[in-house]
């Protein structure tokens, strides 16, 4: 038996689409080891509440 997805679920089936689609053109474009730490320092920017805090020096 299928259930049909709820909104969110769709919602999150979309951004893990599009998550994986930004991965894989980072590494065609400048390889695995750059898209894993992009991704692994975005993570670590949404542990830290600083997403969208800008930076200056």
């Amino acid at each position: 038996m299928q259930t049909e997805l709820t909104p969110e679920d769709k919602s999150k089936d979309e951004f893990f689409e599009r998550l994986a689609n930004l991965s894989e053109e980072m590494v065609a474009k400048h390889g695995k080891d750059f898209s894993m730490g992009a991704l692994v320092l975005a993570a670590r920017w949404i542990a830290e509440n600083r997403v969208g805090q800008l930076k200056t020096n």
